[in-house]
This record gives structure tokens, sequence and C-alpha cells, in this order.
């Protein structure tokens, strides 16, 4: 897979990216520092997040629990707040350019996709909830840039499902193990889960970080990380939904070299016997102490992995998210009673309460039970049983 000019596979260093996310608290100028401190913090590239809080939020939004814990009160206001136009992501792509690292977007409705190309981002990247969202799925992938897919909050039979539907991109694609928790536990971090992804993807796999550790990324990449994205801030003690659970630049510097370390790791436990290498050299050699010491960590960092068979399923601390971030299809217009849904009736908007996007042509031609509100999420209750029935035969 390229990435711009790099290569990202599982022989080469891993690709570092720091996810801007909402830390730049709504401001450019933050927005333009966070930036210029990633770039200068071993951060290959800088991710931003497109969004309108109207075509995310439906009337039926709420927070999730990490959010409320934050400080926020309002889903919409949060948003509105915290949202970038496309002139100020289009300054904040060129200043990305400008100072030689790549520029990476999460695009977060279908409507975007027109915008978002329209700004010289170097890849794609969907957000972990939108494992069901194929209508999304599909329309980034047929852009022909590169894209990466996080998967937190999912089961690996939701990660197959949805490479199924993206295979045109399978040469430029990348899929990231995560746990969607904000800030995850480092005992819940689920390692495991990226071996999973690899045991049904050949391709890169990576890591989407929301532990607290600057050190998580050694273990990764010793695992098989060839991308990792963690959050990055400038005060973690900022008022925000994120900066707590990110990294400042000093943090973000450990980080980065921890993750030389683990692919260092890796490399060595698959090309190199460390303890045959130091048996090779001649008796009293100085470097046979830093051979074995290199065995010694190896061997400590290894023992430590998730052990095979490997799972991925979803924690308890990710329900909430799963919940609250997943999209469902939703109502444009109040719809009558008795109407038959046409495409142009929906949209797809959170929360995850009604019924999933990948089900759209399912939905399609079947009438409403009753009157359904404008901007509400549709779910079973609300279409008439007998079309239900028929649709299924």
């Amino acid at each position: 897979m390229l990435i711009a000019d790099r290569t990202i596979a599982h022989d080469q260093p891993p690709y570092l990216i720091a996810e801007l996310g909402v830390n730049h608290d709504g401001s450019l100028d933050k927005a333009l520092h966070l930036i210029e401190l990633a770039a200068t913090h071993a951060a290959h590239a800088v991710k931003f997040q497109i969004f309108d809080a109207h075509l995310l939020m439906s009337k039926a939004r709420r927070l999730a629990a990490y959010q409320q814990t934050a400080g926020e009160s309002d889903a919409l206001a949060m948003l509105q707040r915290l949202q970038l136009s496309e002139a100020q992501l289009a300054t904040c792509v060129t200043h990305a350019h400008k100072l030689g690292i790549h520029a990476i977007a999460t695009v977060f409705s279908l409507p975007l996709v027109d915008m978002a190309q329209r700004l010289s981002l170097d890849a794609y990247k969907t957000a972990s909830p939108d494992i069901i969202h194929r209508p999304l799925l599909e329309a980034l992938a047929s852009t022909g840039k590169p894209l990466i897919i996080s998967t937190g909050a999912s089961t690996l039979s939701e990660v197959a499902r949805a490479l199924t539907w993206i295979k045109s991109a399978r040469a430029r694609l990348a899929v990231l193990q995560c746990v969607s928790s904000y800030p995850t536990p480092i005992e819940h971090a689920a390692l495991g889960g990226m071996a999973a992804i690899a045991d049904i993807f050949r391709g890169p796999v990576g890591y989407s970080d929301h532990t607290d550790s600057d050190q998580t990324s050694l273990d990764a990449c010793a695992l098989g990380a060839c991308i990792l994205e963690k959050h990055f801030t400038y005060n973690r003690a900022a008022k925000g939904p994120d900066h707590a659970a990110s990294l400042e630049p000093l943090s973000f510097r450990r980080y980065a070299d921890a993750a030389i370390l683990g692919y260092q790791v890796r490399m060595r436990s698959e090309h190199l016997d460390m303890d045959e290498v130091a048996q090779r050299l001649p008796p009293g050699s100085p470097i046979i102490a830093a051979h074995q010491a290199a065995a010694e960590f190896d061997r400590a960092v290894l023992d430590r992995l998730p052990k095979p068979p490997y799972s991925k399923e979803v924690l308890p601390i990710e329900q909430d998210v799963r919940a609250v971030s997943r999209q469902s299809i939703c109502t444009v217009r109040d719809l009558p009673k008795g109407h038959t849904i046409r495409e142009s009736d929906l949209c797809f908007k959170r929360p995850g309460t009604g019924i999933p996007p990948f089900r759209l042509t399912e939905i399609l031609g079947r009438t409403t039970q009753h009157t359904i509100p404008a901007d509400t999420p549709i779910t079973e209750h609300d279409l008439a049983e007998h079309h239900a029935q028929a649709i299924t035969k």
C-alpha cells in the first residue's frame, strides 16, 4: 500500500498518524499549531475529521459517556463548536504538506465525500462506528485514494463483511484494530484483535490506539502493526472530549521511539536467532553482551504479546460508543403512514439505534406502519410487517 510516496508494509518501519481529531477546539490557529507540533515530533501524517453536525446527528442523538465526563452537555452543540469549514481544512492540508507530512481525513457523512475530494488529501479513513456504513465505505473506496478503516466496537465477522464491500480498494487498503473507549485501560488494549484481522486480511494492519500509554506502540509493532494512529494534543488537561485520551508532543515522540523498538523486535524475531548470532561471534567479542541484551529484551517483549488463537470481539467498555456513534437509516422528512419509502426519503445519522446503513436496499420499497417524524432513525417497528415478509421471499 502506498500513501503518497510512502510504502506501508509489514517489512517497513511503522507509519505514525497524529490524530488531531477535534483537539483544535474548532480553532484554525490551534489546528495549524498542532500540525507544526506533530511535524516536529515524529509524525508521518496528521489526520483531520470532516463532519457537519447537522448531517451527522439526528434528533435522537445522545452523548457518549466519555463525552459527558469531559463536561459536554449536548452532542449537536459540541460538534458545531468543533467542526472546521472546508476553507479551514484546505488551509490545514496545505500547511501539513508544506511541513513535509501527509494529510489524512476521516469522512463521517456520505454528502461530504465530494467536499473531501476537493481537498488535496493523501488518504481517507473511516471511523470505527462506520464499519456498518456500506454506502460511505463504497463511496470512499471508489475515489481511488488509499483507504484506512478502523474497527473498534466491532466483531471479526463485521470486519470481514465490510471487506467484501470494498474489494476494489484492496491494493490500497489498510485495516486497524481499535478499542472504542476513551481512554482505553491498558489491560483492555486487545492487541490480539490486530492479529485476528491479519488472519482474514492480506494487507497492512495496524492499531488505532486509545490507551493513555506512550509505550503501547512497542507491543503493537512487535505483533505486526504497520500503521499506528494516536490522538495528539497540545495539553491533555484542556477542555474538550478527546484531550484526556491523547498524547502531548514529547509523549508522542516517546511513542514513536517505542514503535521503532517494536518494529526491530519483530524483524529480529522473523529473520534472526539472536542466541545463534551471539554464538557465531569470536570469544570475548565486546558485542556479545549487546547481542545477549537484545535477545533478552526481545524475549521479554514477545513473551507478553497475545498468543494464538487470536480473537476480535466487542468489549463491554465499547458498548456505549457502539450504540451512540454508529449511524442508522434516518428520515429526511416526515413520512406519513402507508408511505412507500424511496431513497430520497432517507439519510444516515447517529445514533445506531435504528436499521443500519448496510440494509438500505432492503428498506427501499417498504411502506411505513405509521407516521415517522423527520430526522428519526427508522426501526423495524416503523415498517409494515407484510412488506417485510414479502421482501424476504
